[in-house]
């Protein structure tokens, strides 16, 4: 198999870079190449259109949801659609108000600015956001004390189109002002997610066998991002092994891992494991499982917990987390009837 990038063996930093422009070429670039989340397509296609016939930029928009489903992949289909230049930044790379009026100054009518993890953003400098994006003015403070004063200063038409995996910690004011639309990106099913490993393939000119397809979406977390994660190391694999890409493959790359066939890491498993163990099944809190795992909170809550309870491995009640009888047999354990 050749690549039309070489290879890295042995260099982290190169194989970085290699791993970074493997993203970027599996990220698709029309709007037909992206699968799923077709009624966030529709809108969007709407929208764009109608704002192209009024010689227009489109309006604000906002995209919300877990991580690795495809946010950025938008904003970048977005600018490619309309013909625009897309900026792109972080709400925690903006630190100051002086770095977004230096960002917004130099934007060109009609472009883009695409901020990432949005809900990051200072509360001050979303007071500076809120008339930039309302009206196209920017308030400057210059002075301080009796005598500061504020003046305007005039920007050009843009569309700002943000993404965050924390909508809650979103400001009401800001949230209204996406006059475009707040879109919610849903999970893939698992025939979505071998669409998306078929076409990942394609790209990276690597021959698969459709059984070694459907055992990479069963474990894949519904999550596009994590399949192409999954393609890739077992290509790897099969290239190191001089095997061919088919089930057994995979069964060997990912066990490697540490992913099982429900798609369970190994944090996955050691969660339920104490529960069910050390706590008889539950229910148990968060901040002792935390302790008991010597994982934080904030990776149990947001990454580990929300695959289990889709998986029906856990349930969140108000008294505690509790093992399932699923989850009790996956792992091997007799299940308590009483």
């Amino acid at each position: 198999m050749s690549t039309p990038y070489p290879h890295p063996m042995n260099d982290p930093e190169q194989k970085k870079e290699y791993d970074s422009y493997l993203d970027h070429t599996l990220r698709p670039s029309t709007f037909a190449d992206y699968i799923g989340q077709e009624s966030i397509k529709e809108n969007l296609k709407i929208l764009l259109q109608a704002a192209s016939e009024r010689n227009h930029p489109a309006e604000h928009i906002l995209f919300y949801g877990p991580p690795g489903l495809g946010k950025t992949t938008l904003a970048h289909l977005i600018a490619k659609e309309t013909g625009r230049s897309l900026k792109a930044t972080s709400g925690p790379a903006i630190e100051k108000v002086g770095d977004l009026a230096s960002i917004l100054t130099n934007l060109q009518p009609g472009d883009i600015l695409f901020v990432d993890e949005i809900h990051r953003l200072n509360k001050t400098i979303e007071e500076v956001l809120y008339p930039a994006m309302e009206s196209g003015v920017l308030d400057i403070i210059i002075g301080k004390g009796p005598s500061a004063r504020t003046i305007q200063l005039d920007l050009p038409a843009f569309t700002l189109i943000a993404a965050t995996t924390r909508i809650a910690l979103l400001s009401a004011p800001l949230r209204s002002r996406f006059s475009g639309g707040t879109f919610r990106l849903e999970f893939y099913t698992e025939e979505e997610i071998a669409k998306i490993i078929r076409r990942s393939a394609s790209v990276l000119g690597v021959t698969i066998e459709d059984e070694a397809v459907i055992e990479i979406a069963k474990r894949a977390r519904f999550t596009p991002r994590t399949a192409n994660y999954f393609l890739k190391r077992c290509r790897d694999y099969a290239q190191v092994h001089k095997k061919d890409l088919d089930k057994k493959t995979v069964f060997l790359a990912l066990s490697l891992l540490g992913i099982d066939e429900q798609g369970l890491s190994e944090s996955d498993r050691q969660v339920l494991t104490i529960i069910i163990e050390k706590f008889n099944g539950g229910p148990v809190g968060l901040n002792t499982i935390a302790a008991a795992t010597s994982e934080e909170e904030a990776t149990i809550e947001e990454v580990i917990e929300p695959y289990l309870i889709q998986r029906g491995l856990l349930d969140r009640t108000t008294r505690g987390r509790i093992a399932t009888k699923k989850a009790y047999e996956h792992l091997g354990f007799e299940y308590p009837e009483q």
